[in-house]
Protein backbone atom coordinates (compact mmCIF):
# COMPACT_ATOMS: atom_id res chain seq x y z
CA UNK A 1 0.00 0.00 0.00
CA UNK A 2 1.21 3.74 -0.70
CA UNK A 3 2.62 5.38 1.78
CA UNK A 4 3.10 9.48 1.05
CA UNK A 5 5.41 9.65 4.70
CA UNK A 6 7.49 6.42 2.90
CA UNK A 7 7.50 7.58 -0.11
CA UNK A 8 8.80 11.49 0.82
CA UNK A 9 11.40 9.66 2.49
CA UNK A 10 12.70 7.56 0.15
CA UNK A 11 12.61 9.77 -2.09
CA UNK A 12 14.89 12.16 -0.10
CA UNK A 13 16.89 9.86 0.42
CA UNK A 14 17.58 8.64 -2.96
CA UNK A 15 18.23 12.26 -4.17
CA UNK A 16 20.82 12.36 -1.23
CA UNK A 17 22.17 9.24 -2.41
CA UNK A 18 22.58 10.96 -6.43
CA UNK A 19 23.71 14.84 -4.70
CA UNK A 20 26.99 12.43 -3.09
CA UNK A 21 27.70 10.54 -6.04
CA UNK A 22 27.40 13.68 -8.08
CA UNK A 23 29.68 15.34 -5.32
CA UNK A 24 32.57 13.00 -5.84
CA UNK A 25 32.35 13.08 -9.20
CA UNK A 26 32.76 17.29 -9.30
CA UNK A 27 35.02 16.95 -6.23
CA UNK A 28 37.59 14.56 -7.78
CA UNK A 29 37.68 15.64 -10.80
CA UNK A 30 37.89 19.46 -9.67
CA UNK A 31 40.74 18.28 -6.86
CA UNK A 32 42.46 16.30 -10.03
CA UNK A 33 42.70 18.95 -12.25
CA UNK A 34 44.00 21.78 -9.97
CA UNK A 35 46.73 19.19 -8.57
CA UNK A 36 47.46 18.77 -12.59
CA UNK A 37 47.36 22.24 -12.76
CA UNK A 38 50.14 23.09 -10.24
CA UNK A 39 52.32 20.84 -11.21
CA UNK A 40 52.75 20.95 -14.50
CA UNK A 41 56.57 21.76 -15.80
CA UNK A 42 57.99 23.91 -18.10
CA UNK A 43 60.18 21.40 -19.99
CA UNK A 44 62.36 21.82 -23.76
CA UNK A 45 60.72 21.13 -27.01
CA UNK A 46 57.17 21.44 -25.69
CA UNK A 47 54.70 22.25 -28.87
CA UNK A 48 53.93 25.69 -30.04
CA UNK A 49 51.17 27.03 -27.27
CA UNK A 50 52.15 24.52 -24.62
CA UNK A 51 53.14 25.82 -21.48
CA UNK A 52 53.86 22.62 -19.28
CA UNK A 53 53.74 18.84 -19.71
CA UNK A 54 53.15 15.88 -17.00
CA UNK A 55 53.79 12.88 -16.72
CA UNK A 56 51.57 10.54 -14.36
CA UNK A 57 50.86 6.42 -13.82
CA UNK A 58 48.00 4.26 -12.62
CA UNK A 59 46.43 1.69 -13.21
CA UNK A 60 49.78 -0.01 -14.88
CA UNK A 61 49.58 2.67 -17.58
CA UNK A 62 51.35 5.89 -18.47
CA UNK A 63 49.70 9.23 -19.10
CA UNK A 64 51.36 12.03 -20.75
CA UNK A 65 49.36 15.37 -20.38
CA UNK A 66 50.25 18.56 -21.77
CA UNK A 67 48.54 22.17 -20.81
CA UNK A 68 48.00 24.84 -23.50
CA UNK A 69 47.48 28.23 -22.10
CA UNK A 70 45.42 29.54 -24.48
CA UNK A 71 44.50 26.43 -27.17
CA UNK A 72 46.47 24.54 -29.52
CA UNK A 73 46.90 25.39 -33.05
CA UNK A 74 44.80 22.82 -34.34
CA UNK A 75 41.66 21.92 -32.89
CA UNK A 76 41.51 18.01 -31.91
CA UNK A 77 39.07 15.83 -32.98
CA UNK A 78 37.44 15.00 -29.40
CA UNK A 79 37.07 17.19 -26.34
CA UNK A 80 36.02 15.53 -22.97
CA UNK A 81 34.02 18.53 -21.16
CA UNK A 82 34.04 18.56 -17.39
CA UNK A 83 30.35 20.03 -16.83
CA UNK A 84 27.57 17.91 -16.10
CA UNK A 85 29.24 16.68 -12.70
CA UNK A 86 28.61 20.15 -11.12
CA UNK A 87 25.37 21.08 -12.66
CA UNK A 88 23.92 17.86 -11.34
CA UNK A 89 25.17 18.59 -7.89
CA UNK A 90 23.63 21.87 -7.43
CA UNK A 91 20.42 20.38 -9.34
CA UNK A 92 20.53 17.37 -7.11
CA UNK A 93 20.87 19.67 -3.88
CA UNK A 94 17.89 22.01 -4.84
CA UNK A 95 15.82 19.13 -5.33
CA UNK A 96 17.26 18.13 -1.60
CA UNK A 97 16.29 21.28 -0.53
CA UNK A 98 13.15 21.06 -1.56
CA UNK A 99 11.88 18.17 -0.31
CA UNK A 100 13.59 18.44 3.40
CA UNK A 101 13.55 22.21 3.97
CA UNK A 102 10.50 23.47 1.78
CA UNK A 103 8.26 20.61 2.25
CA UNK A 104 9.51 20.70 6.04
CA UNK A 105 9.27 24.56 6.39
CA UNK A 106 7.53 24.25 9.44
CA UNK A 107 9.79 21.82 11.27
CA UNK A 108 13.29 22.33 9.88
CA UNK A 109 13.37 25.78 8.23
CA UNK A 110 11.52 28.43 10.24
CA UNK A 111 11.68 28.91 13.66
CA UNK A 112 8.80 31.45 15.51
CA UNK A 113 11.84 31.41 18.33
CA UNK A 114 14.46 32.75 15.77
CA UNK A 115 12.24 34.70 13.47
CA UNK A 116 8.37 34.75 13.64
CA UNK A 117 7.35 34.09 9.98
CA UNK A 118 5.08 31.92 7.66
CA UNK A 119 6.97 29.34 6.08
CA UNK A 120 6.25 30.47 2.98
CA UNK A 121 7.91 33.34 3.32
CA UNK A 122 10.57 31.45 4.81
CA UNK A 123 11.20 29.70 1.71
CA UNK A 124 10.61 32.82 -0.47
CA UNK A 125 13.95 34.86 1.57
CA UNK A 126 15.62 30.54 0.82
CA UNK A 127 15.80 31.51 -3.09
CA UNK A 128 15.92 35.06 -2.70
CA UNK A 129 19.45 35.20 -1.07
CA UNK A 130 20.72 31.98 -3.25
CA UNK A 131 19.54 33.90 -6.50
CA UNK A 132 21.15 37.12 -5.35
CA UNK A 133 23.78 35.98 -4.23
CA UNK A 134 24.96 34.42 -7.04
CA UNK A 135 24.09 37.77 -8.86
CA UNK A 136 25.85 40.18 -6.32
CA UNK A 137 29.15 37.81 -6.29
CA UNK A 138 29.50 37.42 -10.44
CA UNK A 139 29.19 41.85 -10.46
CA UNK A 140 31.65 42.06 -7.62
CA UNK A 141 34.39 39.94 -9.64
CA UNK A 142 33.95 41.97 -13.08
CA UNK A 143 34.13 44.89 -11.15
CA UNK A 144 37.48 46.51 -11.20
CA UNK A 145 37.65 45.69 -7.29
CA UNK A 146 37.72 42.03 -8.55
CA UNK A 147 40.56 42.41 -10.66
CA UNK A 148 43.00 42.34 -7.46
CA UNK A 149 42.24 38.40 -6.60
CA UNK A 150 43.58 38.71 -2.83
CA UNK A 151 41.70 41.95 -2.43
CA UNK A 152 38.58 40.12 -3.26
CA UNK A 153 39.16 36.93 -1.97
CA UNK A 154 39.42 38.82 1.65
CA UNK A 155 35.66 40.35 0.72
CA UNK A 156 34.15 37.09 -0.55
CA UNK A 157 35.32 35.93 3.00
CA UNK A 158 33.53 38.36 4.84
CA UNK A 159 30.67 38.57 2.92
CA UNK A 160 30.59 34.65 3.85
CA UNK A 161 30.88 35.75 7.85
CA UNK A 162 27.72 38.46 7.03
CA UNK A 163 25.73 35.93 6.19
CA UNK A 164 26.48 32.87 7.87
CA UNK A 165 25.45 35.63 10.69
CA UNK A 166 21.95 36.76 8.78
CA UNK A 167 20.95 32.90 7.80
CA UNK A 168 20.97 32.35 12.06
CA UNK A 169 18.53 35.22 12.21
CA UNK A 170 16.34 33.84 9.89
CA UNK A 171 16.17 29.92 10.12
CA UNK A 172 16.98 27.42 12.22
CA UNK A 173 20.13 26.85 13.53
CA UNK A 174 19.88 23.39 11.24
CA UNK A 175 19.16 25.53 7.90
CA UNK A 176 21.22 28.02 8.63
CA UNK A 177 24.49 26.37 7.95
CA UNK A 178 22.83 24.46 4.99
CA UNK A 179 21.62 27.25 3.24
CA UNK A 180 25.36 29.11 4.00
CA UNK A 181 26.54 25.39 1.92
CA UNK A 182 24.04 26.15 -0.91
CA UNK A 183 24.53 30.15 -1.25
CA UNK A 184 28.49 29.29 -1.73
CA UNK A 185 27.65 25.80 -3.99
CA UNK A 186 25.40 27.91 -6.08
CA UNK A 187 28.40 30.67 -6.45
CA UNK A 188 30.42 27.42 -7.79
CA UNK A 189 28.36 26.31 -9.82
CA UNK A 190 27.43 29.58 -11.07
CA UNK A 191 31.35 29.87 -11.71
CA UNK A 192 31.15 26.95 -13.96
CA UNK A 193 27.90 27.26 -15.85
CA UNK A 194 28.11 30.76 -16.58
CA UNK A 195 31.62 31.61 -17.05
CA UNK A 196 34.10 28.78 -17.29
CA UNK A 197 31.96 26.56 -19.45
CA UNK A 198 30.82 29.53 -21.87
CA UNK A 199 34.16 30.71 -22.28
CA UNK A 200 36.03 27.67 -22.93
CA UNK A 201 33.31 27.28 -25.72
CA UNK A 202 34.12 30.51 -27.12
CA UNK A 203 37.61 29.87 -27.10
CA UNK A 204 36.33 26.66 -29.32
CA UNK A 205 34.32 28.71 -31.56
CA UNK A 206 37.14 30.76 -32.43
CA UNK A 207 39.30 28.26 -32.78
CA UNK A 208 37.05 26.91 -35.86
CA UNK A 209 36.88 29.82 -37.23
CA UNK A 210 40.17 30.49 -37.93
CA UNK A 211 40.72 33.14 -35.35
CA UNK A 212 43.26 33.53 -32.89
CA UNK A 213 41.22 33.45 -28.76
CA UNK A 214 42.02 36.00 -26.62
CA UNK A 215 43.91 35.06 -23.34
CA UNK A 216 40.90 37.10 -21.38
CA UNK A 217 38.96 34.26 -21.02
CA UNK A 218 40.96 31.83 -19.76
CA UNK A 219 42.00 34.02 -17.43
CA UNK A 220 38.74 34.72 -16.11
CA UNK A 221 37.95 30.88 -16.11
CA UNK A 222 41.11 30.60 -14.00
CA UNK A 223 39.96 32.97 -11.28
CA UNK A 224 36.58 31.57 -10.81
CA UNK A 225 38.10 27.81 -10.43
CA UNK A 226 40.29 29.24 -7.88
CA UNK A 227 37.87 30.35 -6.20
CA UNK A 228 35.94 26.92 -6.33
CA UNK A 229 38.95 24.99 -4.95
CA UNK A 230 38.89 27.13 -1.52
CA UNK A 231 35.49 27.10 -1.21
CA UNK A 232 34.90 23.21 -1.60
CA UNK A 233 36.12 21.69 2.00
CA UNK A 234 33.87 24.71 3.55
CA UNK A 235 30.45 23.35 1.50
CA UNK A 236 31.09 19.88 2.00
CA UNK A 237 31.41 20.71 5.85
CA UNK A 238 28.05 22.38 5.66
CA UNK A 239 26.31 19.91 3.84
CA UNK A 240 27.43 17.80 6.48
CA UNK A 241 26.90 20.15 9.95
CA UNK A 242 23.11 19.42 9.79
CA UNK A 243 23.52 15.65 11.08
CA UNK A 244 25.83 17.14 13.97
CA UNK A 245 23.68 19.39 16.46
CA UNK A 246 27.07 20.77 18.34
CA UNK A 247 27.52 22.02 14.95
CA UNK A 248 24.22 24.02 14.55
CA UNK A 249 22.34 24.36 18.34
CA UNK A 250 25.18 26.39 19.24
CA UNK A 251 24.72 29.91 20.26
CA UNK A 252 27.82 30.93 17.58
CA UNK A 253 26.93 28.40 15.20
CA UNK A 254 27.39 31.58 12.62
CA UNK A 255 31.02 31.92 14.06
CA UNK A 256 31.93 28.04 13.78
CA UNK A 257 30.45 28.27 9.81
CA UNK A 258 33.02 31.10 9.66
CA UNK A 259 35.69 29.70 10.71
CA UNK A 260 35.01 26.85 8.70
CA UNK A 261 36.24 28.48 5.85
CA UNK A 262 39.78 29.64 7.33
CA UNK A 263 39.92 25.63 7.98
CA UNK A 264 39.43 25.20 4.12
CA UNK A 265 42.29 27.59 2.91
CA UNK A 266 44.49 26.46 5.19
CA UNK A 267 43.96 22.51 3.90
CA UNK A 268 43.87 23.61 0.42
CA UNK A 269 47.02 25.94 0.64
CA UNK A 270 48.71 22.57 1.94
CA UNK A 271 47.95 20.72 -0.96
CA UNK A 272 48.31 23.27 -3.63
CA UNK A 273 51.47 24.06 -2.37
CA UNK A 274 52.68 20.26 -2.34
CA UNK A 275 50.75 19.80 -6.21
CA UNK A 276 53.15 23.21 -7.17
CA UNK A 277 56.33 21.41 -5.51
CA UNK A 278 56.56 24.61 -3.84
CA UNK A 279 57.77 23.14 -0.18
CA UNK A 280 55.95 20.83 3.06
CA UNK A 281 54.07 23.82 4.38
CA UNK A 282 53.01 21.63 7.61
CA UNK A 283 52.22 24.59 9.95
CA UNK A 284 49.50 25.27 7.66
CA UNK A 285 47.98 21.58 9.82
CA UNK A 286 48.92 23.22 12.86
CA UNK A 287 46.63 26.23 12.01
CA UNK A 288 43.78 23.77 11.12
CA UNK A 289 44.20 22.26 14.36
CA UNK A 290 43.77 25.54 16.37
CA UNK A 291 41.14 26.46 14.31
CA UNK A 292 39.28 23.15 15.05
CA UNK A 293 39.74 22.84 18.40
CA UNK A 294 38.36 27.00 18.77
CA UNK A 295 35.36 24.98 17.18
CA UNK A 296 35.30 22.52 19.97
CA UNK A 297 34.88 25.08 22.28
CA UNK A 298 32.56 27.26 20.64
CA UNK A 299 30.06 24.21 19.91
CA UNK A 300 29.63 23.88 24.24
CA UNK A 301 28.01 27.14 24.59
CA UNK A 302 23.56 26.17 24.83
CA UNK A 303 21.81 26.80 22.08
CA UNK A 304 18.70 29.84 21.56
CA UNK A 305 16.44 29.67 24.58
CA UNK A 306 13.06 27.40 24.51
CA UNK A 307 9.75 29.67 23.86
CA UNK A 308 7.46 30.29 26.43
CA UNK A 309 5.03 27.86 27.47
CA UNK A 310 1.93 29.94 26.04
CA UNK A 311 4.23 30.17 22.98
CA UNK A 312 4.81 26.67 22.35
CA UNK A 313 0.88 25.35 22.80
CA UNK A 314 0.66 27.04 19.10
CA UNK A 315 -0.36 24.67 16.94
CA UNK A 316 -0.51 24.18 13.14
CA UNK A 317 -3.45 22.76 11.80
CA UNK A 318 -1.06 19.38 10.57
CA UNK A 319 0.14 19.54 14.72
CA UNK A 320 -3.64 19.95 15.58
CA UNK A 321 -5.10 16.69 13.35
CA UNK A 322 -2.14 14.54 15.18
CA UNK A 323 -2.89 15.89 19.11
CA UNK A 324 -6.54 15.16 18.16
CA UNK A 325 -5.85 12.18 16.46
CA UNK A 326 -6.67 8.52 18.36
CA UNK A 327 -4.43 7.32 19.98
CA UNK A 328 -2.18 10.33 21.07
CA UNK A 329 -1.77 10.22 24.53
CA UNK A 330 -0.94 6.73 24.85
CA UNK A 331 1.63 7.91 22.29
CA UNK A 332 2.90 10.75 24.11
CA UNK A 333 3.63 8.95 27.05
CA UNK A 334 5.57 6.35 25.45
CA UNK A 335 7.35 9.16 24.05
CA UNK A 336 8.30 10.89 27.26
CA UNK A 337 8.78 7.62 28.41
CA UNK A 338 10.96 6.21 26.04
CA UNK A 339 12.94 8.53 24.09
CA UNK A 340 12.61 12.40 25.89
CA UNK A 341 15.52 10.94 27.78
CA UNK A 342 17.30 11.85 25.20
CA UNK A 343 15.99 13.89 22.89
CA UNK A 344 15.50 16.34 25.46
CA UNK A 345 16.15 20.44 25.53
CA UNK A 346 18.85 19.37 27.98
CA UNK A 347 19.41 15.24 28.42
CA UNK A 348 19.77 13.11 30.20
CA UNK A 349 22.06 10.60 28.55
CA UNK A 350 25.14 10.52 29.92
CA UNK A 351 28.11 12.07 27.53
CA UNK A 352 25.08 13.73 25.51
CA UNK A 353 25.10 17.44 25.60
CA UNK A 354 22.54 17.76 22.97
CA UNK A 355 19.42 15.81 21.56
CA UNK A 356 20.43 14.27 18.73
CA UNK A 357 19.57 15.95 15.39
CA UNK A 358 18.62 19.07 17.22
CA UNK A 359 15.09 17.19 18.12
CA UNK A 360 13.19 17.78 21.12
CA UNK A 361 10.10 15.82 22.12
CA UNK A 362 9.30 17.03 25.49
CA UNK A 363 5.49 18.43 24.85
CA UNK A 364 2.71 18.06 22.87
CA UNK A 365 3.63 20.10 20.11
CA UNK A 366 7.00 18.44 20.00
CA UNK A 367 5.44 15.06 19.31
CA UNK A 368 3.02 16.66 17.19
CA UNK A 369 5.44 18.29 14.80
CA UNK A 370 8.03 15.56 14.18
CA UNK A 371 5.15 12.74 13.88
CA UNK A 372 6.59 11.42 10.39
CA UNK A 373 9.64 11.30 12.10
CA UNK A 374 8.71 8.98 14.92
CA UNK A 375 6.27 7.10 12.67
CA UNK A 376 9.34 6.18 10.14
CA UNK A 377 12.04 5.96 13.53
CA UNK A 378 10.22 4.13 15.91
CA UNK A 379 6.77 2.48 13.94
CA UNK A 380 7.80 0.97 11.35
CA UNK A 381 11.59 1.09 11.53
CA UNK A 382 12.90 -0.03 14.67
CA UNK A 383 16.04 2.82 14.31
CA UNK A 384 14.57 4.59 17.64
CA UNK A 385 15.69 3.87 20.21
CA UNK A 386 19.27 2.49 19.62
CA UNK A 387 19.70 -0.71 20.58
CA UNK A 388 16.15 -0.22 21.97
CA UNK A 389 17.70 0.80 24.72
CA UNK A 390 14.74 2.00 26.45
CA UNK A 391 13.08 -1.12 25.89
CA UNK A 392 9.84 0.07 24.02
CA UNK A 393 7.13 -2.57 23.24
CA UNK A 394 6.34 -3.89 20.21
CA UNK A 395 2.60 -3.23 20.92
CA UNK A 396 3.91 0.30 21.62
CA UNK A 397 5.16 0.43 18.25
CA UNK A 398 2.38 -0.20 16.68
CA UNK A 399 0.13 2.21 18.93
CA UNK A 400 2.73 4.49 17.14
CA UNK A 401 1.49 3.41 13.66
CA UNK A 402 -1.93 3.74 13.94
CA UNK A 403 -1.75 6.87 15.61
CA UNK A 404 0.14 8.55 12.88
CA UNK A 405 -1.94 7.34 10.17
CA UNK A 406 -5.04 8.77 12.08
CA UNK A 407 -3.67 11.53 12.14
CA UNK A 408 -2.24 11.84 8.62
CA UNK A 409 -5.95 10.88 7.63
CA UNK A 410 -7.47 13.91 9.61
CA UNK A 411 -8.21 12.23 12.68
Amino acid sequence: MFEWAVFVDWAAFGVRWLHVITAIAWIGSSFYFIALDLGLTKVPHLPPGATGEEWQVHGGGFYHIQKYMVAPERMPEHLTWFKWESYWTWISGFTLLCLVYYVGADLYLVDPNVLDIPAWAGILISLGSIGLGWVAYDLVCKSKFGDDNTKLMLFLFVVLVVMAWAYTQVFTGRAALLHLGAFTATIMTGNVFLLIIPNQKIVVEDLKAGRTPDPKYGKVAKQRSTHNNYLTLPVLFLMLSNHNPLVFATEYNWIIASLVFLMGVTIRHYFNTMHARGGNPVWTWGATAVIFLVIVWLSTFPGTAPAEAEEQATLSPAQTRFVEAEGFEEVYGTVLGRCSMCHAAEPMWEGMPHPPKGVVLESERDVAAHAREIYLQAGISHAMPPANVSFIEPEERAMIIAWYKAGANGG
